[in-house]
C-alpha cells in the first residue's frame, strides 16, 4: 500500500497540488538558508524550510497532520517577522504575504485532508 494517496476528486487533485507547491518551495528555502546559518545568519530560515518541506510531504500523504504543521510554521514566521521589523507593514509584507497566502489554501485543504485520513483508516480496517 502506498503512502500516498491517489485524488479522486477536484479538490483531492488541487490539495495534491498545493502540496506540491508547498514542497517546492520548502527544499530551497531549507538548503538556502542552510548555506545562509553556516555563514552565520539566521536559522530561522533552514527551520522553516524543514517544517514546510515536511508539510509539504505530509499533505501529500493525506495527512491533516501536514496542514497544521505548515499552519504553525505560518504562525512562527509571523512572530519572527514581528520580531524583525516590528509592526511596519512594508517590512513585514514581504516576510509574511506568501506565506500567509498559501496559509488560506491550507484551511481550505484541511476538510479534504479529513476525508483522506478518514477513508485511509476505513482501508487499513478493512485490511486488517
Amino acid at each position: 500500500m502506498s503512502a500516498f494517496v491517489t485524488p479522486q476528486t477536484p479538490a483531492g487533485w488541487a490539495t495534491l497540488g498545493l502540496a506540491v507547491i508547498i514542497i517546492l518551495l520548502g527544499l530551497p528555502l531549507a538548503y538556502m538558508g542552510a548555506e545562509l546559518a553556516f555563514i552565520g545568519g539566521s536559522w530561522y530560515y533552514v527551520v522553516v524550510g524543514l517544517a514546510v518541506t515536511v508539510a509539504g510531504v505530509l499533505m501529500a500523504m493525506g495527512r491533516v497532520a501536514g496542514g497544521l504543521l505548515y499552519l504553525a510554521a505560518v504562525a512562527f514566521t509571523w512572530l519572527w517577522a514581528v520580531w524583525e521589523v516590528g509592526f511596519d507593514g512594508w517590512g513585514l509584507l514581504p516576510r509574511v504575504f506568501g506565506p500567509t497566502l498559501l496559509a488560506v489554501g491550507v484551511v481550505l485543504c484541511l476538510p479534504v485532508l479529513k476525508r483522506a485520513e478518514a477513508a485511509r483508516s476505513t482501508l487499513v480496517r478493512e485490511v486488517a
